[in-house]
């Protein structure tokens, strides 16, 4: 019997519904391919604040593969989304899937003595219980996620596929005209964990925080940025406190120039107005590049064309999983 290969297999012809906040990257991952529609949700609300929900086309996509673009970018916005996400599954479509390019609580994920709450294992929770489709469990789609434990949290009614902005940076990287001077910093071991397989061509930095006195502070832990351009990798960013504090040890190491790179820009209350670029050259928020993903819509609108920000777009990477 003839084995199919990859490129036999017939494509999937994708409905995608999405979110108010991620309604520019569902247009970008829809016009990756012709084989993803966009549909529409009404997000209207009663006259008390409840979600007066209307989900549009629900007799044409029976029997079709939906997906759905979430962002749960605060408490505020995830009981309008889980409600469609509950309701998407049982309109008798084929299959399922859930695009969720940032796990907000994902740094949230342990308890360090009784009566914290591990909040990123009840999200899990959550998501664990999304209903099964016509097609089987929900396929749930999520880039780089803060702790790589956290893949045990979710349930069997939904299959976890973890992917990362990574081959993103690479691809900007290879372009820079200092290409060949490119040495790749981890902010600490936690990042380095993540991330250094994925970047082993590129020589390393390794920074920690240590403690000096009353206060923490970071040292170079392992390799050398002397005269090289030195780009910081983490997952995420909120403050940017310690990328500002790596930024400023790099430095004065000898490293030619600082970037950074996160997947998923946070950054609480504006915090990212820091790295914007001043007339001082020399001050501590002096990066030459911060690139960040379109996972956190709302960041995306805020740092639009401010230097040194540039947003690289998961869309082709999404677009590719919906056919998995």
């Amino acid at each position: 019997m003839e084995i199919q290969t990859e490129l036999q297999r017939p494509k999937k012809q994708v409905h995608l519904f999405y979110c108010v906040e991620c309604e520019e990257l569902a247009r970008n991952v829809a016009a990756q391919s012709d084989l993803i529609t966009l549909q529409s949700i009404n997000w209207r609300n009663f006259a008390d604040g409840w979600p007066n929900l209307y989900i549009n086309s629900a007799h044409d996509i029976r029997g079709q593969h939906v997906a759905f673009l979430a962002s749960f970018s605060s408490p505020a916005v995830v009981f309008e989304q889980i409600s469609v996400i509950y309701a998407l599954p049982r309109l008798f479509v084929a299959s399922f899937t859930l695009v969720f390019p940032f796990f907000p609580t994902g740094s949230f994920e342990r308890m360090e003595e009784e009566g914290d709450v591990a909040t990123a294992f009840t999200m899990a929770r959550i998501l664990s219980n999304i209903p099964i489709s016509r097609g089987g469990p929900t396929s749930l789609l999520i880039y780089d996620i803060h702790a790589l434990q956290e893949r045990f949290y979710f349930g069997d009614h939904v299959l976890p596929l973890f992917e990362t902005g990574i081959p993103l940076l690479k691809q900007r990287l290879h372009q820079l005209p200092d290409a060949d001077q490119i040495v790749v910093a981890f902010p600490d071991d936690g990042a380095w964990k993540r991330f250094h397989k994925q970047l082993d061509h590129f020589p390393m930095v390794v920074c920690a925080k240590v403690r000096e006195g009353d206060k923490r502070i970071v040292r170079i832990k392992e390799g050398n940025p002397t005269g090289c351009h030195v780009v910081i990798v983490d997952d995420l960013v909120q403050s940017g406190g310690t990328l500002i504090e790596c930024q400023k040890v790099l430095a004065a190491h000898g490293a030619a120039k600082v970037s950074a790179y996160v997947t998923h820009g946070v950054f609480p209350k504006g915090s990212w107005e820091q790295f914007t670029n001043k007339k001082d050259a020399n001050s501590a928020n002096a990066f030459a590049y911060f690139w960040i993903t379109d996972s956190c819509p709302l960041t995306v609108k805020a740092i639009e064309n401010k230097a040194p920000f540039e947003v690289l777009s998961l869309a082709g990477s999404i677009a590719d999983a919906l056919q998995i």
